[in-house]
């Protein structure tokens, strides 16, 4: 359709204009989601000392062979403990799992294969190799090993190995801080009562900064301003020097006031989109000072697409990124995804679940682009190539929101 961007183009915009935002020492306990900047080499062997995998006793594994045979038992060490007594030829250390190995010792019994053989004694009644039983230092990590490299983003188990090795501070990208600006003489705050005449709730602002927050970002909220030029401008400016990037919702669609247009072009460098995808058709993205601006339309769901498929993809990259998207999979639309042809690729909401080992995807209601309530039940977008939509028992590609239900 004449006039309309492909969404590859409008993303392509997007993504040349951001770059990631400077890495920085990070406390390692901030540091959940933030991206390496800088490979992490371990300092020390994990672990440091040779321990025991199972309860048990230390002992010669040459002592056991010919199994059964009695051992005197010379003490006892449990985790935490230093590696002694030594351990001499007939001789055993009960041991508790993670203790370290005693001098002498070179295998390790399990509790289960062994007896009390009267006092200060134990009948072993198996032979074991040596090894056996026994975690040596450096199992897990060695010394001079890169054990997170540049580029990762940090899971939980990547803080537990950087605990392991002592390590309190890494360089990161930080986490961008991303302003949500309201904008329309229609909104109000969410009070319970009756609406004023020509009034609604605003909804976008706590979803987008909810959705900020379960993407890794930290959400600053700018509030929400009437349709009043220097209000605008005032809230875009204040967003711009504690953000970095901010998000506007509302008044970018064609044949609105228009005052948010006015007051975002009189600021930076924008550019007024029309992209070809329903919804969220319209979109604005620019750059005031250093700082990516994105204009969300007003609808709920438009402004929740074009969150997905353009915003949250350009604020990952700032966030030093290289996967930008949420997953996509095929799955079989257990019901006919209709739609007319009109130039645009469609994004329906669909409800995702998965069962006999594939996934399927079913409408998860309305497909208004004010149709919020359908977009809270679904946890997918099926992505609708242009034309007359899916059969049911067809294949579709859907952009996974969340977890599929079972």
């Amino acid at each position: 359709m004449a006039g309309l961007t492909p969404l590859g183009d409008a993303r392509s915009l997007l993504l040349g204009a951001v770059t990631p935002l400077a890495p920085r020492p990070t406390a390692t306990g901030a540091a959940l989601g933030l991206v390496l900047a800088e490979d992490v080499v371990a300092a020390e062997d994990v672990p440091p000392f040779a321990n025991t995998a199972m309860d048990g006793f230390a002992v010669r594994a040459g002592d056991t062979v010919g199994a059964p045979v009695r051992l005197a038992v010379v003490g006892t060490i449990t985790a935490g403990d230093p590696p002694e007594p030594a351990v001499g030829p007939g001789e055993a250390v009960r041991i508790m799992t993670g203790a370290p190995i005693p001098p002498g010792a070179d295998a390790v019994v399990m509790v289960e294969r062994t007896r009390p053989a009267g006092e200060g004694a134990v009948e072993v009644l198996d032979a074991v190799v040596v090894g056996q039983h026994v975690r040596p230092a450096g199992d897990d990590v060695r010394a001079g090993t890169v054990v997170v490299t540049a580029g990762t983003p940090l899971r939980p188990a990547h803080l537990g190995v950087l605990a392991n090795l002592g390590v309190t501070e890494v360089r990161a990208h930080p986490r961008p801080r991303v302003g949500v600006l309201s904008t329309g003489d229609e909104l109000v705050e969410a009070p319970p009562g009756r609406l004023g005449p020509g009034k609604i709730r605003d909804s976008n602002r706590p979803m987008l900064l909810a959705e900020l927050a379960r993407s890794g970002f930290a959400p600053v909220d700018l509030g929400r301003v009437g349709d009043d030029e220097d209000a605008i401008a005032a809230a875009v400016q204040d967003g711009t020097r504690r953000c970095d990037a901010v998000l506007t919702s509302g008044g970018v669609s064609v044949g609105d006031a228009d005052l948010v247009k006015a007051v975002l072009d009189r600021l930076g460098r924008m550019h007024w989109l029309q992209i070809a995808i329903k919804p969220a058709k319209p979109f604005a993205f620019g750059i005031i000072g250093d700082v990516p601006v994105f204009g969300l339309p007003g609808n709920p769901v438009s402004s929740a697409v074009s969150f997905e498929l353009l915003a949250r993809p350009a604020l990952r990259r700032l966030g030093g990124h290289t996967a930008l998207d949420r997953p996509r999979l095929l799955a079989r639309a257990t019901e006919p995804l209709r739609r007319s042809p009109d130039g645009k690729t469609h994004y329906q909401r669909v409800v995702v679940t998965v069962g006999d080992g594939r996934l399927a995807a079913r409408p998860a209601g309305g497909q208004g682009s004010h149709q919020l309530g359908a977009l809270a039940a679904a946890n997918g977008l099926a992505v609708v190539p242009d034309g007359d939509g899916v059969d049911a028992g067809a294949d579709v590609e859907v952009l996974l929101l969340d977890d599929p239900v079972g």
